[in-house]
């Protein structure tokens, strides 16, 4: 049986988060029916993450199982084809071994945060950015980020909802800068806790306004406590960018 690793866009705004459930839309189900279409075969697909209502993605992978040895450029065209309504997109697909899952055989997971800091609301950006009036002091930013990267108990900045076992996670990479009106966070690790990103990015943005200082930042960690966190940022500016292997 011939596995596929698809790498997947997605635009998650008009979706109810990835994972499939009864109901309304989700990428997972929009894939799967697309897969079923042009195969006629009814699968399950396999995703490196599962990401939230709204949350967008331009690196997301996936592998799915077929009985016939399609080409794998042939699965990218007749996937799209079927998705053409749709804002989910296949970019590149590929015949892998048996041995390769989307999910277990990652390394790390990549995630971008991209806030317009500017007084008037987004427009053409609407959907994709966060606005936020106040200026930022990306440099503050970055100060109380540093206090988050590494390994940590994450309590904090997990959602209530989550269903890891554990929240013990390394976060390798917890970087800010400033492009222009775009302040853009990028985080790095082997997984996420839900709503990790987000909760993170509303403590940043809360350093860059001056409400909290990079030592309130790290209180907010070794609370390990939910009451504790920020108020978490809003899923439009969260991109799933890239998953290594």
């Amino acid at each position: 049986m011939p596995r596929y690793k698809l790498l997947i866009e997605y635009d998650g705004g008009p979706y109810a988060g990835f994972q499939r459930q009864d109901g309304p839309p989700t990428v997972q189900g929009v894939l799967e029916a697309a897969v079923t279409a042009f195969s006629g075969e009814e699968v399950t697909l396999k995703a490196a993450g599962r990401t939230d209502t709204g949350v967008h993605a331009t690196g997301q992978v996936i592998h799915v199982d077929l009985q016939k040895d399609w080409p794998a450029d042939t699965v990218r065209d007749a996937m799209n084809a079927h998705m053409r309504e749709e804002k989910v997109a296949v970019l590149t697909a590929e015949e892998v071994g048996e041995d390769f899952d989307a999910r277990f055989s990652a390394t790390k997971r990549h995630y971008r945060y991209t806030i317009l800091n500017r007084r008037p609301q987004p427009v053409l950006e609407r959907g994709y950015v966060w606005g936020v009036s106040k200026p930022l002091d990306e440099v503050m930013m970055q100060a109380a980020a540093d206090r988050l990267i590494g390994h940590h108990d994450f309590t904090t900045f997990r959602s209530v909802q989550c269903q890891a076992n554990s929240p013990m996670r390394t976060l390798d990479v917890l970087n800010v800068r400033r492009e222009g009106e775009h302040v853009v966070i990028e985080a790095a690790a082997r997984s996420f806790l839900h709503n990790q990103v987000r909760s993170l990015v509303g403590a940043l943005k809360q350093a860059g306004e001056g409400r909290l200082t990079p030592d309130d930042v790290e209180a907010m960690l070794n609370a390990r406590d939910r009451h504790a966190c920020a108020p978490v940022a809003p899923p439009d500016g969260l991109v799933f960018t890239r998953v290594d292997y």
